[in-house]
């Protein structure tokens, strides 16, 4: 069975949102000559706002490719919605932890069929005070290993002062970030595409916990170092670990559940990584 959509569904949301992020959003885009033209292609990105899909959409847009998300199927349940998410042909994202495996099934077949799909390793908006990335989550690999799609890593930054994360850090430079919608003054959208992350030597090879970290590594390395591009910054040696933090917070007070047991991410997110925005 092959990933379906309607062709008038994705030329009628390019009608309508091309202009309005036009007018929203100021542009500086790179590296879009490294997104393949064609063929089945993993688009990588950091998460640093719930606004960002739209922008990314758009470069990606611009590169030659129409984007396709991985989004929650609570979207699917409003009437609208679902007849335009289907109709683009986005792929439903669902909490239970038995249809994790159709999530891959189905984003898996999206590749085999030239799809151009979006991740976010991350699994969710950063919680780095510095917005850097996160530690990733193995399911982009798992996939990019599984089907040999490209990983092409991509790195943004602006969004976050369009419209900062409500549940992000209360410390540095996201806790002197103003909350809330800021569309003015016109904020400017920095996109950082690089080449495909080489991950030749991890082929073949069994798909270990151990394997599947290392890749894993390799693509956060490489978004990291573009959006270091981005900021003129050098990114952190470490990266954020979120559930690691959550650990040590909940070690600090008596009888709090362990942070496994309490995390909000989805049983597809923990395997995937994020698609799209909450």
């Amino acid at each position: 069975m092959s990933h379906g959509y309607s062709p008038a569904w994705r030329k009628l949301t390019i009608v309508i949102l091309r202009p309005l992020l036009f007018g929203l959003l100021k542009r500086d885009w790179r590296g879009r000559r490294n997104v393949p033209g064609e063929g089945g292609v993993i688009i990588a990105a950091n998460h640093i706002s719930e606004s960002d899909p739209l922008a990314l959409a758009h470069f990606v847009y611009k590169a030659g490719r129409y984007p396709v998300f991985l989004a929650k199927s609570t979207l699917f349940d409003v009437p609208l919605v679902r007849t335009v998410l289907r109709g683009t042909g986005q792929i439903p994202v669902y909490r239970d932890r038995e249809d994790a495996a159709a999530v891959l099934r189905d984003a898996e077949r999206a590749l085999l069929d030239g799809e151009c799909l979006m991740f976010y390793p991350e699994g969710s908006c950063t919680r780095d005070p510095e917005l850097w990335p996160m530690s990733g989550q193995t399911g982009v690999a798992r996939m990019a290993l599984k089907t040999g799609a490209k990983v092409v890593p991509v790195a943004s930054w602006g969004a976050h002062e369009l419209l900062p994360y409500r549940k992000g850090e209360r410390t540095g430079l996201a806790g002197r970030l103003k909350k809330g919608f800021r569309p003015f003054p016109r904020k400017t959208m920095r996109v950082n595409a690089g080449p495909p992350v080489d991950l030749s030597r991890y082929a073949g090879e069994p798909l270990t916990k151990e394997t599947l970290r290392a890749a894993t590594d390799d693509i956060m390395t490489a978004i990291a170092g573009l959006l270091g591009e981005l900021r003129g910054a050098e990114p952190p040696a470490e990266r954020y670990d979120h559930h690691r933090v959550l650990e040590e917070r909940r070690a600090q007070v008596p009888g709090a559940r362990p942070a496994g047991d309490a995390a909000d991410d989805t049983a597809a997110e923990r395997t995937t990584g994020r698609g799209a925005a909450s």
